[in-house]
């Protein structure tokens, strides 16, 4: 295997932030030919949870996935059917390929966003890939905010861009062509600038040693799309009523971008301006992605605060903290009475941490909130069924719920 990797071989995942248990082995198998790689995988992966790494002949990690049962999918890649396909081509560039078990599909799906996160591998499309990085709308940029793209990197994370730069952060969204024709769109419908920071903004309510005529930088002041900051043409007060206009729209409270550009098509259509309707259309088409997007955050923040119980199919069960949204913490599930009765400081601690709501892309893990708010989306069921909250685990004035073995009973 050593000749195989070359000086440098890559086996193991490193650490795991958001597991409770102890380090889980990592099984590898190589071979120079497809059909010997694949008669290892037969010989020896498991029909278990967990994620995969799939590395070239000089032993980089090109390809993490993940998996409900590791060994369906990864002879999958081996389908005649798929030799066409993206799966096709990645087993062809692969030599070896290693695997980590995990308790469960969940456990396995966080997995894989750290490692894609950690080890930017070249075949992931999503996550942090080097051909479709994921971008942030941000809003901000004092004197004058504005709408404009970000791209989180490892010096600045998605917490330090919100309080240093920014009073509002969401995503990730993918494709940032799209999202720059969505950002330009954003600045015109709420009336914002994008112009540069070298720009001198003079709002019309603010003081000045002499009575000076100030021009605009641009023209969409003179054509109605900008209040003219730089100008002295709208006063402090009228620019941030459209700034927290444009916050709502982040919050997934106000369609005003989608309204205004479904009325511009219209109008333009009626007027036999076709160009110009088509344009509007696929703005229109950019702007109802970032809506069902911001939507569903929205929705995932004011909604998801409680304690997930996941059973794991070797026993190792893990409860997850999730708070606004985002995983915030984990502990290994509680298995007898004993094991509840010792986590309940842990549990006073999670009761106090979730009793006021967190501010968007504030928490530990703030990447995580795409995540959950897609899983649960798709898993409906387990909300119900494996979703408490945390002071039904503690409780100062009653004291710790009884354990019954399954669940918690207050």
């Amino acid at each position: 295997m050593d000749a195989l990797f070359g000086d440098q071989p890559i086996f193991g995942f490193g650490p795991d932030p958001l597991s409770p248990h102890p380090p889980r082995s990592v099984d590898a198998v190589g071979d120079a030919s497809i059909d010997g790689l694949k008669a290892k995988v037969i010989q020896s992966c498991p029909r278990v949870p967990g994620v995969y790494g799939m590395l070239d002949r000089k032993g980089n990690l090109i390809y993490v996935g993940k998996s409900k049962s590791l060994r369906s999918r990864l002879l999958s890649y081996f389908a005649a059917s798929n030799s066409q396909e993206k799966g096709g081509r990645i087993i062809e560039s692969a030599r070896a390929i290693q695997w980590e078990s995990q308790p469960s599909e969940f456990a396995a799906l966080v997995r894989e966003q750290q490692l894609i996160r950690r080890f930017e591998p070249r075949w992931n499309v999503q996550g942090v890939p080097k051909r479709q990085r994921p971008v942030y709308l941000c809003l901000g940029k004092n004197p004058a905010t504005f709408f404009t793209i970000s791209r989180p990197s490892k010096a600045k994370t998605l917490k330090q861009l919100t309080s240093e730069d920014c009073i509002a952060v969401e995503g990730p969204f993918y494709g940032a062509a799209r999202m720059n024709a969505v950002v330009e769109t954003l600045n015109k419908v709420f009336k914002l600038r994008d112009c540069g920071q070298k720009q001198t903004f003079q709002f019309a309510d603010q003081l000045q040693l002499f009575d000076l005529d100030h021009r605009p930088g641009c023209l969409r002041l003179e054509i109605g799309t900008c209040l003219g900051p730089c100008a002295a043409a709208c006063s402090r007060a009228a620019y941030d009523q459209r700034v927290s206009a444009a916050e709502s729209f982040l919050d997934g409270f106000n369609h005003e971008p989608l309204d205004i550009v479904q009325q511009q098509m219209e109008t333009a259509a009626a007027n036999h301006q076709y160009e110009l309707a088509g344009r509007a259309r696929e703005t229109i088409k950019s702007l109802e992605y970032i809506d069902r997007k911001l939507k569903l955050l929205s929705q995932a923040r004011r909604r998801f605060t409680f304690i997930y119980a996941v059973p794991g199919h070797d026993g190792c069960g893990t409860w997850y903290l999730i708070h606004s949204g985002e995983i915030a913490d984990c502990i290994a599930a509680p298995r007898n009475a004993s094991e509840y009765d010792a986590i309940q400081d842990k549990m006073k601690s999670w009761a106090s941490m979730t009793a006021s709501q967190l501010d968007r892309g504030h928490g530990a893990h703030p990447h995580t909130l795409s995540l959950v708010a897609s899983w649960f989306r798709k898993n409906r069921d387990e909300l119900d069924q494996r979703t408490f909250a945390p002071h039904a685990a503690w409780d100062g004035k009653k004291g710790p719920g009884k354990w019954t073995g399954k669940r918690v009973v207050v």
